[in-house]
């Protein structure tokens, strides 16, 4: 509840603030007397009654003194009285058995480093607010609290089916027993039911390979997901062989941008933008039909000066049509990896000052808290979603129907 003007001016008054140390001095004094009552209030909720008030409570238990506790806070150290009861059944929530700083440092630092900040910038951060030294060393043992509450996210249960699934990965550099080595970040989105955006885990691993996919496949099939509609991949290769062994009923629908990019590769960027609007008639066709038509138009045109540019896309057309055979609404989700790459581009922002990570668990870290502040932003669902689950249900009926 905020102080009133003429309330903050008699306190100004009744205790001659004359420097912001003052303030600080008071400001501490007062949340030292707040904190008190409310360990005071923990103890009457946990005993049934407040002090000398008993009434007709029937209880053994009272109240048996006070334990002096040491504390540190933003505003300074001080001491404060933990109430106790006579059976030692009282376990303070506000401030735990053990605890002593309730500056709420931790929780300031771990969202300083979510957010990509160096543990140097941490440190500098940390004196300059709160006149607070704290090695690079205290820094990472303050991160690694959130471990076990990754590996609990890691394997949370998910949803049964997902009507898409986006997989890709970013690559970044470890350092391991001094030499330096490329990791991959895995990571699988998945659009739910609803419509939905969900981060379906992050895996830290060696370089990208179909064997680890295999391994990320079969774990998202342990936490309970029985079917995906549409996987919407990159073209590693053993890419739908894995998908195939886990999911076999589940469509694979390549990335038109990743196909842009490769075809694009070798040619000459006074040909981009010709080339590129070409091939705009190809995956903006109403039909497949239209689509292979205007492919071998590109063909035609292009063939000779970019053979690589034509048959890469006739190579993996089995990977790419399957859009066509959707509306506008669906198509949007499925053909791109837009939705992962905005995610990946998060990433990129938050580790961007780190080169080189001191150890896999520093890296799965960043990108966890990174990934919980991405998702706070995820809000809203697709637009048009009803017209995209009716067009799924319609094409799929109990394999969706039966979960929704």
């Amino acid at each position: 509840m905020p102080v009133a003007k003429e309330q903050i001016r008699q306190i100004i008054a009744d205790n001659n603030l004359n420097s912001v140390a003052d303030v600080y001095t008071l400001l501490r004094d007062g949340f030292k007397d707040i904190l008190q009552e409310l360990m005071e209030a923990e103890l009457d909720a946990t005993l049934g009654y407040e002090k000398n008030n008993k009434g007709n409570v029937e209880t053994s238990n009272k109240r048996n003194g006070h334990s002096p506790k040491n504390l540190k806070s933003q505003y300074g150290g001080f001491r404060i009285d933990v109430p106790r009861d006579r059976n030692g059944e009282f376990e303070p929530k506000l401030i735990p058995k053990y605890q002593r700083d309730v500056s709420g440092i931790e929780e300031k630092v771990i969202s300083l480093y979510g957010r990509g900040m160096s543990t140097r910038d941490i440190h500098d951060q940390l004196q300059d607010l709160y006149g607070i030294e704290m090695s690079a060393e205290m820094i990472s043992k303050i991160t690694d609290k959130i471990l076990p509450e990754i590996r609990e996210w890691q394997s949370r249960p998910l949803n049964p089916v997902y009507p898409f699934v986006f997989m890709d990965c970013i690559h970044y550099k470890v350092r391991e027993d001094g030499r330096i080595l490329s990791r991959a970040a895995y990571v699988v989105l998945g659009v739910t039911t609803e419509g939905y955006k969900e981060i379906l885990s992050i895996t830290v691993g060696a370089n990208e390979s179909s064997k680890f996919w295999l391994g990320m496949l079969n774990d998202l099939k342990n936490r309970g997901v029985q079917d995906v509609l549409f996987f919407c991949v990159d073209g590693l290769p053993g890419f739908k062989e894995a998908i195939g062994a886990v999911f076999p009923q589940s469509e694979i629908q390549r990335c038109v941008i990743h196909m842009l990019r490769n075809s694009f590769k070798y040619v000459n960027y006074s040909d981009l933008k010709k080339l590129a609007s070409d091939f705009k008639a190809v995956y903006n066709a109403p039909n497949e039909k239209a689509g292979l038509e205007a492919l071998s138009d590109v063909r035609e045109k292009w063939g000779k000066k970019y053979p690589y540019a034509v048959s890469n896309w006739e190579n993996n057309w089995e990977d790419v049509s399957p859009f066509f055979q959707f509306p506008d609404e669906v198509r949007r989700i499925m053909y791109t990896t837009n939705i992962i790459e905005g995610l990946n581009r998060q990433y990129r922002k938050a580790t961007k000052t780190k080169s080189v990570f001191p150890s896999d668990s520093s890296l799965e870290k960043m990108l966890y808290l990174a990934s919980l502040n991405v998702a706070k932003k995820w809000t809203q669902r697709y637009r048009n979603w009803d017209q995209v689950l009716n067009q799924l249900t319609v094409l799929y009926g109990e394999r969706l129907t039966q979960y929704l």
